[in-house]
């Protein structure tokens, strides 16, 4: 992939969006673009920066992906069998160790989340916290790449996972605090954007091409859908457990003022 070829196609993407923008601005609305040498740099830098961005994806993360997956299931790498004995799963450790740390370094990078997590604090006046929720994204994402991973070595059929992962948020949905539920299915989404996806979709095909009896087709592909769930489970989590320390610590205020009120009234009787 060369960078002219990558800059043409790139500028076929985005210029669908550009004529629908300023289509609807001049035909519809019938107003002029304001500040429109502005907005034209900003189209010509989304342009070259995407360009940059796909040239980058096929030089570098896609081959490092693929790279780290060959590497960590090579022979030489694992533990040496005896004769006669059979692969176990737990001989790939270092695969899931991998996965779980490029989930969750990948996705405190990532731009799309850094900004969701930016306007939820805003928006909640400081009672939700950016740093928190982009930490409570990285580990759901963590788990669902670390889960895919192990699926991989299993084998096992991926709509085992999906359903018993759409349950669980089935039942934190009716159980968690209704202000939390949209921001988390929303995190759900904003993790598998321009830095993840990549790295997770490079890994799983890795995995499966390097592991005996795995197919790129059909085991290859499933990480992302994992990694869009488990985000979800764990942003509602975090605030089902935020709800239930901050009922704690009214109850123990309400005790402890109690315990003063009637500590105050023996103080007075003892007076009389």
């Amino acid at each position: 992939m060369t960078f002219m070829t990558t800059l043409w196609g790139t500028l076929l993407d985005i210029l669908p969006i550009a004529a629908i923008i300023f289509g609807f601005q001049y035909v519809v609305i019938r107003k002029p673009v304001k500040r429109l040498p502005q907005v034209l740099t900003g189209f010509a830098m989304v342009w070259v920066g995407l360009s940059f961005f796909l040239v980058g994806l096929e030089k570098a993360l896609f081959p490092l992906g693929e790279l780290m997956a060959t590497q960590l299931t090579h022979q030489n790498f694992l533990p040496v069998l005896g004769q006669d004995e059979q692969r176990h799963w737990s001989d790939y450790y270092w695969v899931y160790i991998f996965a779980f740390a490029i989930g969750a370094s990948t996705t405190i990078a990532e731009p799309s989340l850094i900004a969701v997590s930016m306007k939820a604090g805003q928006i909640s006046g400081g009672t939700i916290n950016p740093l928190m929720l982009r930490i409570a994204v990285a580990i759901g994402m963590a788990f669902g790449i670390t889960l895919g991973a192990w699926r991989i070595v299993m084998g096992w059929p991926l709509q085992w996972f999906v359903c018993t992962a759409y349950l669980l948020v089935i039942a934190q949905t009716l159980r968690s605090p209704r202000s939390i539920i949209p921001l988390a299915y929303d995190s759900g989404g904003v993790t598998t954007s321009t830095i993840t996806v990549p790295i997770i979709a490079a890994l799983g095909l890795g995995l499966a091409s390097t592991i005996p009896d795995r197919s790129p087709v059909m085991d290859g592909f499933g990480m992302i859908a994992l990694a869009c769930l488990f985000p979800i489970i764990t942003v509602m989590g975090y605030a089902q457990l935020a709800e239930w320390r901050a009922k704690r610590n009214k109850l123990k205020t309400a005790i402890s003022a109690s315990r003063k009120a009637q500590l105050a009234q023996k103080g007075d009787r003892n007076a009389l």
